[in-house]
């Protein structure tokens, strides 16, 4: 299967600090991947290096054949690739239904009431709540509002960066059923999270980044039974 996204020996930096040290990935189309990793082992740097907001120094990335180094954010944007950030930016004095209409400014205006009606129906929550300023939802509440803000550019590939960071286990597990809806559409999936164990069992394969190098990639079935990512990463074993 050819790859709908095609990362090769990329290097990014801050400064005088190489945050990526020449990170190679592939994702094919309908694949979910995720990206497991430590905090400073440049998983976010990744994520934002691919939406063109970080500039690369070296290497290549390859979407639907056409290289992205160098491109603009908002071109990005347009040529299918949407990302929900870490930490979530949803934009506080706006309404839920402004965030979602800001995600969709890439689309024809005919379309964005069918897009943010499927985001409501992914996410009932939220049209409860879609006169409600986002600044006053709660942490999961507004998780939702940022996937679904990405959601509202119809992307091709969706960038997750930590969906779960902060949310309390019942609230993480019902945003992961969302995603696995979301995959189940035909969505690529490229998944940057530290509960490495739910990310595992959503996604088809995963990668393992160390200090800006990839380090370890296999099938996400490998990854969770490996005495080595076990130790690193999830912790006890448990029956589940």
């Amino acid at each position: 299967m050819s790859a709908l996204l095609q990362i090769s020996d990329l290097h990014v930096s801050y400064g005088q600090i190489e945050a990526l040290k020449g990170v190679s990935l592939e994702v094919a189309k309908g694949e979910v991947v995720a990206i497991l990793g430590s905090n400073g082992a440049g998983k976010t740097t990744l994520m934002r290096a691919l939406s063109g907001l970080l500039k690369a120094g070296a290497g290549s990335i390859i979407y639907r054949g056409e290289e992205l180094v160098g491109q603009r954010a908002d071109l990005i944007v347009r040529k299918g690739i949407a990302q929900s950030p870490e930490g979530r930016r949803v934009f506080g004095t706006l309404t839920v239904e402004e965030n979602l209409g800001l995600g969709a400014y890439t689309r024809p205006p005919s379309e964005v009431s069918g897009s943010r009606a499927e985001v409501y129906k992914m996410f009932p929550r939220l049209e409860e709540r879609r006169l409600q300023m986002a600044g006053t939802l709660s942490g999961g509440e507004q998780q939702m509002l940022a996937i679904g803000r990405a959601l509202m550019a119809k992307p091709t590939l969706l960038l997750l960066d930590e969906p779960s960071l902060g949310l309390a286990p019942l609230i993480v597990k019902g945003i992961f059923t969302a995603l696995r809806e979301i995959a189940n559409t035909g969505v690529t999936v490229l998944l940057v999270e530290q509960n490495a164990r739910m990310a595992l069992k959503l996604a088809d394969r995963g990668y393992v980044l160390e200090v800006g190098r990839m380090v370890h990639e296999d099938s996400a079935a490998n990854l969770l039974a490996s005495p080595e990512v076990q130790e690193a990463y999830l912790g006890k074993t448990d029956a589940h």
